[in-house]
């Protein structure tokens, strides 16, 4: 038996080896569950190629559509455009208007230029164009790009917004040619969606507001008024007045119809200009320039006579002197254009724009004088698009002049 000091180093090389056996057993126990755990796996099912799979594309797929159902933003595609890319499986990827690349993923933004001029075609003709080598000239030494698909992405009216571009480093395969074109197609059913979302909430703020614009209180009270000053002084005419008045009051509370035609609309701001003519007298001129063919045009309810009123409350009634409103509704092809113009102060048109602004979120003046025009300006685009909104030309001392774009059949408009 032999004995030995057991110094400081041999505790200190003891515990080292200790310490190293802990770990090669910590290591050892993790390898056999890791060991057990894919034998489950593989013993279960848990997961094949093709539900991986179709994971991985519904997973891509619905980080893509939160955003693109924002609507087509260039914030919107740059959200989408990686997990758009990841769908197609192409190198680079890019979303596009008519006007530039919203966003670009992967390889190939030099690009861009052309892309867009390629998306300008496809938005006009609304159909997928294929690219080849010849249609991409590059002086990059470096430059992966041998084609491109270029596929359109459509909204709720089935006219194309922009495109879906993906990148190719060969003459594009059929296999990726048709990615793109069903991706495209999905994400267009998303902007689609985004747009009803939208047309939704300005219907329900404008039918809110359309009660507000259907007949002024200020118009009531003055009409009144009106009327009572020939009760004795002229009994007849306060008697058609006071008939005017119910008519135009029964149009204007009409419990049924969202539309009308603009034969209606005239008829009644006929009657309310007769009622105003009784107040103002001669100060107040009226022209009228209709076109025949143009009067049984389908038109959102009341989308007028706001505009007239206006005109004579806002534009003619601070004017001294004779004032004129000139009602306009001509033939212009698949069209019909109509103007509410006067003579009188107008306003200045930065004022106006955030009077409007102001009326859309419900924050109108105490005059309500934006209530009219923002109530048909949203229903216009409601109704019709967003190509067919209001046109207000005015300044300081030039009047105002209302234009509005009616396209002469659309789905959906019964008068």
């Amino acid at each position: 038996m032999v004995f030995r000091r057991v110094t400081s180093q041999d505790l200190c090389v003891a515990g080292q080896v200790g310490s190293v056996l802990a770990v090669v057993a910590v290591l050892a126990a993790l390898a056999g569950a890791v060991v057990a755990v894919l034998r489950l796996r593989a013993r279960r099912g848990v997961a094949t190629a093709g539900q991986r799979a179709t994971y991985d594309v519904l997973h891509s797929a619905s980080l893509a559509a939160d955003p693109l159902r924002t609507g087509l933003t260039a914030a919107s595609a740059g959200k989408a455009a990686r997990h758009l890319r990841r769908l197609v499986g192409a190198p680079g990827l890019s979303v596009a208007d008519a006007d530039r690349c919203l966003a670009f993923d992967g390889r190939g933004s030099h690009h861009s230029d052309q892309f867009v001029a390629a998306t300008r075609r496809v938005v006009t003709t609304n159909r997928s164009i294929v690219l080849g080598a010849g249609d991409l000239p590059c002086d990059r030494v470096d430059c992966i790009v041998r084609g491109a698909v270029i596929a359109p992405l459509t909204g709720a009216d089935g006219q194309a917004l922009g495109a879906l571009i993906a990148v190719a480093d060969d003459h594009p395969a059929p296999g990726l040619v048709q990615a793109t074109m069903e991706t495209a197609r999905w994400a267009g059913s998303q902007l689609a969606l985004a747009e009803l979302d939208s047309s939704r909430e300005r219907l329900a703020r404008a039918e809110v507001r359309a009660l507000r614009a259907q007949i002024s209180p200020h118009f009531i009270y003055n009409a009144l008024t009106a009327i009572a000053s020939f009760v004795r002084t002229d009994p007849e005419r306060a008697r058609e007045l006071i008939l005017e008045f119910a008519e135009f009051t029964r149009y204007s509370f009409r419990a049924h119809g969202d539309f009308t035609t603009l034969a209606e609309e005239l008829r009644s701001i006929d009657r309310y200009l007769t009622i105003e003519r009784a107040r103002f007298g001669d100060r107040l001129q009226v022209r009228l320039q209709i076109a025949p063919e143009v009067l049984p045009v389908g038109l959102p309810f009341l989308c007028l006579q706001p505009l007239v009123e206006n005109a004579v409350r806002h534009g003619l009634s601070p004017k001294p002197g004779v004032g004129m409103v000139s009602i306009e509704a001509r033939d212009a092809g698949a069209e019909c254009h109509i103007t509410v113009e006067d003579d009188g102060v107008g306003m200045d048109p930065a004022a106006l724009a955030e009077g409007i602004a102001e009326a859309a979120n419900g924050r109108d003046d105490e005059a309500g004088r934006h209530v009219g025009l923002s109530n048909v300006d949203e229903r216009l685009r409601t109704v019709f698009g967003e190509r067919f909104g209001l046109v207000v030309e005015t300044a300081p001392g030039a009047g105002t002049k209302v234009s509005m774009r009616v396209p002469k059949f659309h789905p959906g408009v019964r008068a």
